[in-house]
């Protein structure tokens, strides 16, 4: 199967990191906080560059990483937020507990996200070891709180801008096939109309 090169002129829509206007909350885990709060302070410093006010962003603690994603889908119902970025860190131990964590946190924060309608941004570190943890608080792997909060920005922008576009009443054209049962119904009433596409297009 070929796969042609998309155009240079395609239309895309796409999320600006512009934070100003929009509300943000954030959810850390106060357990490992040796690394969520570093975290904190790098997703914090993200709105901030991108234009968000102190006054805009809302901070939640909560125990642990399990407890994030109730938090945020509480948030999130509220209707007050363009997103929500949750913060935590889960590391392996010795028996099964860490792999259920992670699951549960995961499928957690992305159900929040896709029932309530409101970007989450996923800020929760799943590593081995503490060594892994501290290089992606800011060292060598850079810093994952600043990453989810860009990432919350540019999702809180294009979820708007999906929005309006929504609302200005353009509808966008699809080839609709009828069923048999309905080409005989219209064809008793004589409006059957031939779609401009055929099936071969």
């Amino acid at each position: 199967m070929k796969i042609e090169a998309v155009p240079e002129r395609l239309p895309a829509l796409e999320g600006k990191l512009d934070a100003s206007g929009k509300r943000f909350a954030i959810v850390v885990s106060r357990f490992n906080s040796f690394i969520t709060e570093r975290l904190l302070l790098s997703a914090c410093d993200g709105l901030m560059r991108t234009g968000a006010r102190k006054q805009d962003i809302d901070l939640v603690r909560v125990p642990g990483a399990f407890e994030i994603p109730s938090a945020s889908r509480t948030l999130a119902s509220t209707g007050k937020y363009h997103a929500i970025i949750c913060i935590g860190c889960l590391l392996r131990g010795d028996t099964a507990h860490y792999d259920v964590i992670v699951n549960e946190v995961t499928r957690g924060i992305g159900q929040s996200a896709q029932e309530t309608g409101v970007p989450h941004a996923f800020g929760v570190l799943t590593c081995d070891t503490l060594e892994q943890a501290i290089d992606r608080a800011g060292l060598k792997m850079g810093n994952k709180g600043f990453e989810a909060a860009l990432a919350a920005v540019e999702m809180a922008s294009l979820t708007a801008g999906v929005r309006r576009q929504a609302s200005g009443g353009r509808k966008i054209k699809t080839g609709v096939r009828l069923r048999t049962s309905d080409l005989g119904k219209r064809k008793k009433h004589g409006r059957v109309q031939r779609s401009k596409r055929s099936s071969r297009d």
